[in-house]
Parts: C-alpha cells; structure tokens; sequence
C-alpha cells in the first residue's frame, strides 16, 4: 500500500480552513444533491413530491436506492453519493447527460469531440466506472480503456434522478464499479401531471455557441391508478461548436441525433409493480475532429491528418421489470429485471491520401438480474445475483480478421451477493458485504499480432471482493460520520484481450490476450451535516490499485507509420484526494453555495518499449477545481437567478501518455481557467416555464482536460418547456 505524500494532507487542511472561512469549498450535502453537490442550491420539487423544507430549511431527496440497494434518506447512506433530479437537469440546461456531472465534485467530464463525454470519477474513467439504466448495465464487454462516447447514447431527457454513487460499489453492482456507479432512473407516466388520464409536453433548448436545437415531445396515457404509459421522441441537430477568444468557430465538430422511448408501468395490487421499457438512440456522424485536418491547434496541439474521422451509432434497451415492496414473506422487497440491450457502431474514415475505411461492431446483450431485501436475526440483510451475456460480431474493411474487437465473441459476467446492514447500537450501523464474481471471454477470431493469422481466445476469471462500511449518527438528522473499506474488480473485456485499432495521437493498439483482472481497495472516512442553514458534505479517499491493466509502446510500428502499443498488468499505485461543499441559506430567498476537489494520483507503467516499470502520474489527472455562487430564489418558487464562478488549475501533472497525446493535451498540460455564468428560470404558471443561461461571460478559450475540441465562448441558452 503507498502513503499519499504529505503535501496532500497540507493542501487538504488548508482548504478545509479556508472553507471554514466560507470561501467557497465544499462538497455534497447530506443528499448531494443540492448546493454541494451539484455546485447549485437545491431547487424547488415537482409536483406532489415530498421534501424536507420544514425541517433543514432547503430541499433534499427523499430516497436514495443505488448505494445499498435498500431505500434510504441520503443522509443515511454510508457513501458520498449525489442524486441529480429531472429539475436539475431542466434548470442547468446540459446538452448530454455526462455534461450533467460536470459541477459534482471529484468528476471531471473530459469531451473527446463534442458528441462524446467520458467522466472521470475520482481518478477513472471509461469501463472502470459503470452506468446504469433503470438498474441495467450500460458498459458492455467493448468499452475502450480511454474516454469514450458511450455514455452520450443516454438521451438526459428520460432522466428523472441521477443517482452518482463515488466509490468502489462491485459488491453490489460487479466489475466495472471502481470510480463510482451512475444509476439512470427514467421518468414515469405517474408523475406527468398525477389525476390526469391524458397529460403531454413540448420542449425546446437553443444554445448559440454550439449552434445547437434540442427539440421533446411526450406525452402520457393513464387509466386510473392501475396503468400509465409515457411516450417521447427527442431530436438534437448540433453545430459547428464557437469557441472563445481567437479561436472561434470550430470546423467539423456538429453532429444529429434522434432518440424515442415508451415506458408502461401498472400496479397489480399497492405492494407489486411491473414496469416494460423501451428505448432508442441513432447519432449520425458523430466527429472526432481532433484526429482529423479541421482540428484547430490549442496552446500549441497538434492537428489530425485524416480528412474525416465520424461515428455512427445506434443503442436499443427493451426490458421488463417487476418491483414489490411492504410484504409480508421471506422477503420484504424485491426487484427483477430481464433485458435485451444492443449497440451498434459503424466508423467512417478518410485518411490523408483519399483511402476511405470502414469499421465496426455489433453487441446484443441479454441481461437478468434479482435482488431482494429482508430483515433478519443477523440484520437488515440484501441480496441477490446478475447474468450477463454478450454476442459480439466485429468487422473492418482492412482486416479480414476481426474489426476493432475480435468477431464471432461473447463475453459473460456472472455475480452473486449478500449484504448485511447491522443496529451495533441506536446511532451506529455497520454494513457488510461480499460477493463473488465470474467472467469469461470466448472469441474465435481474433488477429494473433505476432504471426498476423487468426487465433481464438478462450479465457475465464473469478473473484470475490468485500466492503465494511459504517454510518456514524452523532447528532441525529445534524451530523452524520461515514465511511468504510470498499473492494473493486474488474475483469478483461474483449477490448481488453482483442482490440486493434487506434488508440490516442498516432497510436495503434494490438490484441492482448494474456491479460487478468485488475484489484483495487477503496478507505473513505467522510462526514455529512445539515442545520437549518448550512449543509455540508466532506469525504476523503485513498484507493490502493493493484494488476492495473495500462497501455505501452511495443517499439513497432504499423503501415500506416503509427506506434504499435499493446498492454499488460503492471499498474500498482494509487489514488487520493478530498471533495468537499457546503450551501449556507442568507435567509429565505438567498444562498451562497461552493464546492471543491484535490485529486493526486501514482501508477507504475512501461513509458518505453525497454519495459522498464516507471512510476508515473495517473493520466489526464484531475487539476484542482472548485466553484462558488450566489442563488436568488422568491418564496413562490417561480422564479430564480444564479451566478457561479468556476476555477480549474493548470493540468500539468503529465504521465508520458498524456505527453504524447499531443492533439488533445497542450506541451507542458492544459492551462487552467476561470469562466462566470448567468441563469434564471421563469415558471410563469404550471403549464408554461423558461430557463435562460448566459455561459462563459468572459468569452475565454478553454479546454477541460483531455478532450480534443475547445468548450464554447460567451454561450446564451435559452430552455422552454410547454405542458398540456
């Protein structure tokens, strides 16, 4: 186990004294989602929703579920955790559902391209976080290693909660869970104008800087209180994306979308509900321009040479579910949940010379997962198993072989767990879990890099992992201690094991079948508060990284002129930092709300072909950012206004990786900045609301860390939603 450097404990007291001092640090509320956690104040509830007003003076979610399983207030769930509700989402005015984590402390949102988004949670990115809808995988078996689009296929206007869990979470949730667990739970017909039989909405969000117009339409069908269904068609045409500054307008960057769903919901009795579900999402041409001759040099990047570099892709999700809770059995509540997810991805490429290239994948998935909860003699006990089964077919117009993954795949993860919430005494609960993991891999064509003939990969792992956490109620309902150790898994996916394509500037990444799971073991202590005017949250973390799976050069290069790069587990090391926030009400009607995050990370790579281990930098580390406001709210409220300043350091903490991405990462790291914004929301009656947001006032060229395009200057967006 490494130490973190004493320098963290210096940065981490001083901030912690400097928000004392109402400075503007501060992590999550109790809930998280409120002024801390969001890096806003709490906003008003929808209809017919219950909140705690009276009580703490602000409003907070009543439940949180993708932390234990098992409903709970937030202030009594033993994780750092955020829950983001649909008017959240309507108020900011996000253009994707990544963007939506982007004001959470400890993620940063790195943007490839801007139909892309990868969240970076507490040092990890791509399938070392896992995304869920409605409780169901998202992370398939050929999710990349780097930043990805995946996540951006999630259409941010089916979301009622997001629900951000930070933390190792693979005894409840399996491989994948390392940064943090980011449950999407969709919108229900029940709560679209409650009472009425038929209910519909139109909305519309304009932003001037991406040249972009999200147009949603839905509506509803309720008969009694038996039966609802909710309908949406959701339509994205986004442009050129303007930069600040001298940079301007960013050629080749706008992309179209066209997302549908259909959700049933009915009640057999008040103690049992099934939910179907249906969703689809179709991009078109989807750029990644940094690889391409439009790119626009930043600080001094490089610029692609392909003429073009586009992505199509297509994500379907049908599923059915049955629900129980309030029973009188063996157990007390239940989930099931049987699903077919599939995705598609078709890559068209021009390279400099004319040469026109096509690649892509197929991944049906059939998913089935159990849960269940009960009291017992031993504790409040949660339990169940999950299976999910992956068929893989891949191709490319250069390989006969196999595509960017292996063809004619499949890929299985298997799960079983338990968990057990102990009463040591009346203020303090201890929770414990374990469960144990299977994976397998099977593919039958795959590039065997060193003869170039085709060979087959057949391979399984298993593994069991715990956790030991604890809920400390020092002063019921005003401050809570949490905490814990927390282990993580993650087995080799076929990108893992299979994928040969290109990787970051001028790479070429070839098969790696030997390959074996990666460990990682997570010690938080953190403490929530929440007075009548101020909520806090602060958490503190060290995650020990033990088999990482990392990328190097081979020393080779391809036709193409590209490094050959390949990988192998040999990433020890670790990652560290502090998140904290705070909301402080004025009175009434004003709120001054701030959080802030300090990250710092090791992990030994080969930086060169002579495979020397070196330790280096974690990549793409998280600068320090933080981010401070003032909110006006009228007691009615129908009205609001905000200002908000955000800070990111200089990211110049580079490993050779991140040296040699020289089309997305600047020489010597990406410049920090300050940018100040502007919203405000009008509900001017139940049937007729406008959110209106003046982003990046400064006009200033800047880039988050990582990502290939520049995030837009001076940006109004305008949000109307019409109910009927």
């Amino acid at each position: 186990m490494h130490l973190p450097q004493p320098a963290f404990f210096c940065v981490s007291f001083l901030f912690l004294c400097s928000t004392g001092r109402g400075n503007g640090g501060g992590a999550e509320t109790p809930g998280g989602q409120s002024a801390a956690g969001l890096g806003a104040p709490p906003t008003a509830p929808a209809e017919g929703e219950s909140t705690l007003q009276e009580q703490e003076g602000q409003v907070l979610p009543e439940m949180i579920i993708t932390s234990t399983m098992d409903p709970r207030k937030p202030m009594d769930s033993p994780f750092a955790d955020t829950v983001l509700r649909s008017e959240d989402l309507k108020r900011r005015s996000y253009r994707s559902t990544p963007q939506a984590l982007r004001d959470i402390p400890g993620i940063l949102v790195q943007e490839t391209a801007v139909g892309h988004g990868s969240p970076y949670i507490r040092g990890f990115t791509s399938f070392r976080n896992l995304f869920l809808v409605d409780g169901i995988r998202l992370n398939n078996s050929v999710f990349r290693p780097g930043p990805n689009q995946y996540w951006n296929t999630v259409d941010g206007n089916t979301i009622a909660e997001l629900e951000v869990v930070k933390g190792p979470g693979s005894v409840l949730h399996g491989s994948d869970a390392i940064g943090g667990t980011v449950n999407a739970l969709t919108k229900s017909a029940f709560d679209m104008a409650p009472g009425r039989p038929l209910a519909g909405a139109l909305s519309y969000r304009y932003s001037s800087a991406e040249a972009s117009h999200t147009s949603r339409a839905e509506g509803k069908l309720q008969h009694g209180s038996q039966l609802a269904v909710l309908m949406g068609v959701t339509s994205k045409d986004v442009g050129n994306l303007r930069a600040g500054g001298d940079t301007g307008e960013q050629p080749n960057t706008g992309y179209d979308e066209l997302d549908g769903d259909l959700k049933m919901e009915g009640y057999f009795d008040e103690s049992h509900r099934w939910v179907f579900g249906v969703q689809s999402v179709e991009q078109y041409d989807v750029p990644r321009t940094h690889k391409t001759d439009a790119a626009i040099p930043y600080h001094g990047t490089s610029v692609g040479s392909d003429r073009r570099r586009d992505l199509d892709q297509t994500r379907r999700l049908a599923y059915g579910q049955l629900h129980g809770e309030g029973l009188d059995g063996f157990f007390d509540r239940y989930s099931v949940s049987l699903s077919w997810h599939n995705q598609e991805e078709l890559r068209n490429r021009t390279r400099s010379n004319g040469n026109t290239e096509q690649q892509g994948f197929e991944v049906g998935q059939v998913g089935l997962f159990a849960n269940f909860s009960s009291d017992s003699g031993l504790g409040r006990l949660t339990y169940g198993f999950d299976l999910y089964h992956d068929e893989v077919d891949s191709f490319s117009s250069r390989e006969p072989i196999q595509g960017p993954v292996a063809d004619d795949a499949s890929y299985d993860l298997f799960g079983l767990f338990v968990q057990d919430e102990i009463a040591l005494r009346s203020d303090l609960d201890l929770i414990l879990g374990a469960r144990y993991n299977y994976a397998a891999a099977d593919a039958d064509s795959v590039l065997d890099p060193v003869s170039d003939t085709q060979t087959v990969v057949n391979n399984h792992w298993d593994a069991v992992v715990g956790s030991a956490r604890f809920l400390w109620r020092v002063s019921e309902d005003r401050v809570h201690l949490f905490g814990g150790v927390s282990q993580g898994f993650r087995a080799p996916n076929l990108s893992d094991l299979t994928r040969l394509d290109s990787a970051r500037t001028n790479e070429f990444e070839i098969p790696s079948p030997d390959l074996e799971p990666e460990h990682y073991t997570s010690y938080e202590i953190g403490v929530k508060t929440q007075h009548d005017r101020v909520s806090t949250q602060l958490a503190l973390f060290y995650t020990d990284i033990r088999d990482q799976i990392v990328l190097f050069p081979t020393g080779n290069t391809n036709g193409s002129g590209e490094f050959e790069i390949t990988k192998d587990n040999v990433g020890d090391g670790y990652v560290t930092g502090v998140e904290l926030g705070a909301a402080f009400d004025l009175d009434e009607e004003w709120t001054l709300f701030g959080n802030g995050t300090y990250q710092y990370g090791e992990v030994d790579t080969y930086p060169s072909s002579a495979q020397v281990k070196t330790r280096e930098t974690i990549s793409r580390l998280m600068p320090f950012m933080a981010q401070a406001g003032l909110r006006w709210e009228a007691p009615s409220k129908s009205t609001w206004f905000e200002g908000q300043v955000v800070y990111a350091d200089d990211a110049d903490k580079l490993n050779s990786r991140d040296e040699s991405d020289t089309s997305r990462i600047p020489p010597g790291g990406t410049p920090g900045y300050v940018i100040a914004n502007l919203r405000g929301g009008w509900d001017w009656s139940d049937s007729l609301s406008l959110n209106v947001a003046l982003e990046n006032l400064g006009d200033v060229d800047y880039r988050v860390h990582g990502s290939g395009s520049n995030m837009p200057g001076v940006n109004l967006i305008l949000g109307l939603r019409v109910s009927f």
